[in-house]
């Protein structure tokens, strides 16, 4: 069982913007209007959210500019909060073409990856919130950052039955990222401390974690081979889909192997590592 390692992703953002403008400019007229996963929105709908995330980073991150004030009394007031936001976006957005949109989109991808970098990743920042209501390291928040783009690339590619950005170079830190939201998953899910729960995440872009009760809290850790009260396989394709709320729990679990204490093995699929 080893400490958990900051998540590099700043170097990963150019090429997830490059593998996505490449395909979007391939795209024909009827694909862009090809519904997504994201309920009532198009592969073009979906492109301008990235858009949109893009430019906010940017405007709240690097010029310090906010007009718009959010309910964050709780987390579902927060997620209803940033739900309408998007759809206004969205909707607004539908007016411009897709050449214009591309041209947005790598405008806006050159300025907030720049942002990114300019970063100190080692500071504390705000909370991820699905990590937790607390401060977190910057270079969390940056990963989440990249796990949106990376996910609603694979949600567009999905769509369009295009292959997906699975190299395990721009996958395996999706996944890394995903699984730190599990400590707050199982925030309230009582165990003695020692209690070990051992989530796997099958393929190439996989790993193994563990999480580990002490102090009367959840801690996550890299790897461990000793007893756990409970245990969780899933392949990687299966993983990031769950945690994104792109399938549900009950979907998950024919694709999953629970062993040891049932309670504990079901938390697991709760995870969540959107807001959403």
């Amino acid at each position: 069982m080893r400490p958990l390692q900051p998540i590099d992703v700043i170097h990963l953002f150019p090429e997830e913007r490059a593998a996505l403008l490449a395909l979007l400019e391939s795209l024909s007229p009827d694909d862009w209007r090809r519904p997504t996963v994201c309920a009532g929105w198009s592969v073009q709908d979906l492109a301008a959210h990235v858009l949109g995330d893009d430019l906010g980073s940017v405007a709240r991150g690097r010029d310090g500019y906010s007009d718009s004030w959010i309910d964050a009394s709780s987390f579902d007031a927060l997620v209803a909060a940033i739900n309408e936001l998007n759809e206004a976006w969205v909707r607004a957005m539908r007016r411009l073409s897709p050449q214009l949109l591309c041209e947005m989109l790598r405008f806006s991808g050159e300025r907030v990856f720049a942002y990114f970098a300019s970063l100190d990743l080692a500071a504390t920042g705000g909370p991820v919130d699905w990590a937790g209501p607390g401060p977190a390291p910057v270079w969390l928040d940056v990963a989440r950052e990249y796990t949106e783009r990376w996910a609603h690339q694979q949600q567009i590619r999905d769509a369009l039955a295009r292959p997906g950005l699975t190299d395990r170079r721009l996958f395996a830190p999706v996944i890394d990222a995903y699984v730190r939201a599990l400590p707050h998953t199982f925030r309230d899910t009582p165990a003695p401390d020692a209690t070990h729960v051992r989530v796997d995440i099958t393929g190439h872009a996989g790993g193994a974690w563990s999480l580990l009760r002490e102090g009367g809290r959840w801690s996550l850790y890299a790897g461990d081979d000793a007893p756990a009260a409970a245990r969780v396989t899933l392949d990687q394709d299966t993983a990031w889909r769950l945690f994104t709320k792109g399938i549900t729990p009950a979907a998950a679990r024919p694709e999953a192997r629970l062993e040891g204490d049932p309670a504990l093995a079901e938390q697991v699929l709760q995870t969540v590592s959107v807001l959403a």
